[in-house]
């Protein structure tokens, strides 16, 4: 990961910098391929410190999160905590989208994870239905008083039969 800690306006003295850097150990906890994370500190005329928190992510992915305080480790913190809590919930949607599974390095594809046997869950085949023609959809649609019904057809091409307001139905 490629770092910088930029000062605009403002002295970046050693206490300063160590405070900053150690924001960059803070971020590498999620495991997210960082390729680059930035931190500008400026200040302005006003005396009210600015930290700009700059995250490219594998995938182009770019988190940037702003934060004004009249303290800058204060505005440190606040930024940091902005740009964690946005890591989580990156890392938590790439971990959900995996099915907790892990990543194959060679082609890409997600290896599914291996259940305990004392899971709530039974992974289970999915049920095969057979084609139904239109009258057998229509007779579904009736029986379950919906509002439409999705089924395939004889040719195995999914249809949806829906009631009109008129009494008729349309098929789609």
């Amino acid at each position: 990961m490629n770092t910088s800690i930029v000062g605009k306006n403002i002295e970046l003295t050693e206490p300063i910098k160590n405070y900053a850097e150690s924001a960059f150990d803070a971020i590498k906890k999620y495991n997210l391929d960082i390729i680059s994370a930035n931190i500008v500190l400026s200040e302005n005329k006003k005396g009210q410190f600015s930290v700009e928190f700059v995250i490219n992510v594998k995938d182009k992915h770019t988190v940037v999160i702003t934060q004004k305080d009249k303290d800058l480790y204060a505005a440190i913190d606040l930024a940091l905590e902005r740009a964690k809590k946005n890591l989580r919930r990156y890392a938590d949607k790439i971990k959900d989208n995996n099915n907790g599974g892990i990543k194959d390095l060679d082609n890409g594809d997600v290896i599914p994870k291996i259940e305990d046997e004392e899971d709530d869950i039974i992974p289970l085949e999915p049920k095969l239905y057979k084609p139904l023609d239109f009258e057998e959809a229509k007779i579904m649609l009736e029986e379950s008083g919906k509002d439409f019904f999705v089924f395939y057809d004889i040719d195995n091409n999914m249809r949806v039969i829906t009631k009109l307001d008129n009494g008729k139905y349309g098929l789609y």
